[in-house]
């Protein structure tokens, strides 16, 4: 699979190599890799060319390193298109992934400032504030925070939240979800963070707010979500 005789560095051929055999199914996630000796054994390399191929690999989200233990084929992150509006559960049963809530916390509060400037209100009117783990085949990826206007959107209970919100707006509610817009920037997982999405504290984790408006400008929701990064990726196409 090697071949030394081409303008091709070496280490980039190792690295095609081992992502086509992730990509065909020939390595599994959590499979464990050969230690980098037996690869520079096998194809007559430098163990630092396989370094390089295996770091790359880590860096592109294929490998993960597990010190003391070895490398091991990453899980397969989920790409979600920026480009329209969809529910986190509609986004993963379009991927063939059940989607799944776990409900943290469910109350209505008085809106802060901040949540009363996002959502259009009276400062201390009342709010749906509502914590949930995101998951997906019933693997953590996400910690969701969701402000949303009580006398809007009215009649939310524990069992609609832990389906679909946007189902219930729009299906129950016959309220038009017409846009939204996101930020996006990275982070790192606090404690808090680390022990509701199952990762490491201090491990990368990507911050979203949004804001999510119906047909007539009014905002109807107000979302903080830390997704896992080691889980989940984000893809826009851009055309001039």
């Amino acid at each position: 699979m090697i071949n030394k005789n081409s303008p091709i560095p070496l280490y980039y051929q190792l690295e095609e190599h081992i992502k086509e055999l992730i990509e065909n199914g020939e390595l599994m996630p959590g499979d464990a890799l050969p230690p980098e000796r037996e690869y520079a054994e096998k194809y007559q390399i430098s163990r630092m060319t396989v370094r390089q191929a295996f770091t790359q690999l880590v860096n592109e989200g294929y490998l993960n390193r597990l010190q003391g233990k070895g490398t091991f084929v990453a899980e397969r992150k989920i790409e979600q298109p920026l480009q329209g509006l969809t529910s986190f559960t509609e986004d993963m049963i379009s991927r063939g992934l059940s989607p799944g809530s776990q409900l943290i916390h469910f109350e209505i509060i008085p809106a802060t400032s901040q949540i009363a400037g996002q959502l259009m209100i009276q400062e201390y009117g009342p709010v749906y504030e509502i914590k949930r783990i995101r998951l997906a085949d019933g693997v953590p990826m996400a910690l969701e925070t969701n402000y949303i206007s009580a006398n809007l959107v009215k009649g939310l209970t524990e069992e609609i939240v832990n389906q679909s919100l946007y189902a219930y707006i729009e299906g129950q509610l016959n309220l038009r979800i017409d846009s939204a817009s996101q930020v996006i920037e990275s982070s790192i997982a606090s404690q808090t963070e680390a022990n509701h999405l199952k990762i490491a504290k201090g491990a990368p984790v990507m911050l979203i707010q949004r804001n999510t408006y119906l047909q007539n400008g009014t905002p109807v929701e107000f979302v903080k979500s830390v997704y896992r990064a080691d889980r989940y990726k984000f893809k826009i196409q851009m055309k001039r």
